[in-house]
């Protein structure tokens, strides 16, 4: 019986993994950067310009958000460390979108390169 761990193997085999080192460019050229972590993960910080669309929401956000749903689109991808990114576009390419990567290591390697983390505003009651 496969684990978790082998399934995102198989996918990071089969999905183009961007490094670290190149992200920011990858970024820049996406025509979308989605965060695929839950709404909690996403409250506590995401990168620059992220969308979430949390893992197990993936398909169906993808087929009932026209913006989302064109198949040509260049997408980057991203998570905690890179699994369910690497599943998430390993769905995807096998929805038919021709342009997804998925950044290694994720939000923790991001983080911990002291690149820019952005953090929703909560209101204020004073």
């Amino acid at each position: 019986m496969k684990t978790a761990h082998d399934l995102v193997l198989q996918a990071k085999a089969q999905v183009r993994e961007i490094a670290l080192q190149d992200a920011e460019e990858a970024i820049r050229q996406a025509d979308v950067l989605i965060d695929v972590r839950e709404a909690d993960e996403f409250a506590a910080g995401h990168l620059p310009g992220a969308v979430l669309v949390p893992r197990g929401l993936l398909e169906f956000k993808l087929t009932g958000t026209p913006a989302l749903s064109g198949r040509d689109l260049k997408v980057v991808l991203y998570c905690k460390t890179s699994g369910r990114a690497a599943l998430a576009a390993q769905t995807m390419q096998s929805m038919g979108y021709l342009n997804v990567a998925s950044i290694a290591g994720g939000f923790d390697a991001w983080a911990a390169a002291g690149k820019t983390v952005v953090k929703p505003e909560q209101p204020a009651f004073e």
